[in-house]
């Protein structure tokens, strides 16, 4: 199997690279269109702002050929707020693939902003690898607001998307590559879909 992970200039894309090593994989790690577009699966990870990842879209010549991909592609967490039309950060106009926004979370009692630790999840997708009460780990400021794309939730002073799916696009706002089993059944799930 063919992996290419998007190399946008920034994200985790080392530790992404390694979780999949961890399934035999040899992980194509690129930015260029041909290369991502050959590949059986597509990988789009993110750890950074939405402005500069997009910048680095677009300076790639990446914007309409990640839009016109039609094998499996996973989004992981700015990744996966990418795949939107807009987001908050930055006043951003994303990929547009996925229908809605993405906003900042507001902190609340004993929920500081960014949101780092280890969340339960409600899951409404048997196809994910996961199930309602694993535990997977976030990273983000940022969230979309739940909408028919809503595979998994998790409660963070309001109720966060931490999976959506729509068609061949996967994505997820936790770290798969840094939720331990939870994570890896969900990788393997992606990798055998």
């Amino acid at each position: 199997m063919k992996l290419a992970i998007v190399d946008v200039g920034c994200g985790n894309i080392g530790s992404v690279a390694i979780a999949f090593e961890r399934f035999g994989l040899s992980p194509l790690v690129s930015g260029d269109a041909e290369t991502i577009a050959s590949a059986d699966k597509v990988v789009l990870p993110g750890v950074g702002a939405a402005g500069y990842a997009m910048r680095q879209i677009e300076a790639r010549g990446l914007n309409g050929p990640l839009r016109a991909l039609k094998q499996p592609v996973l989004g992981i967490c700015l990744g996966m707020q990418l795949l939107f039309e807009r987001s908050e950060e930055d006043g951003t106009e994303c990929l547009g693939i996925v229908a809605g926004s993405v906003r900042k979370l507001r902190p609340e009692p004993g929920m500081p902003v960014p949101h780092m630790g280890w969340s339960r999840l409600t899951v409404n997708d048997d196809r994910l690898g996961l199930e309602s009460g694993d535990y997977v780990y976030f990273a983000h400021s940022f969230a979309c607001d739940p909408g028919p794309q809503t595979a998994a939730t998790a409660e963070y002073g309001r109720e966060v998307p931490a999976i959506v799916r729509s068609g061949n696009w996967l994505g997820a706002q936790f770290h798969p590559e840094r939720s331990g089993a939870a994570g890896a059944r969900f990788l393997r799930a992606f990798l055998g879909s």
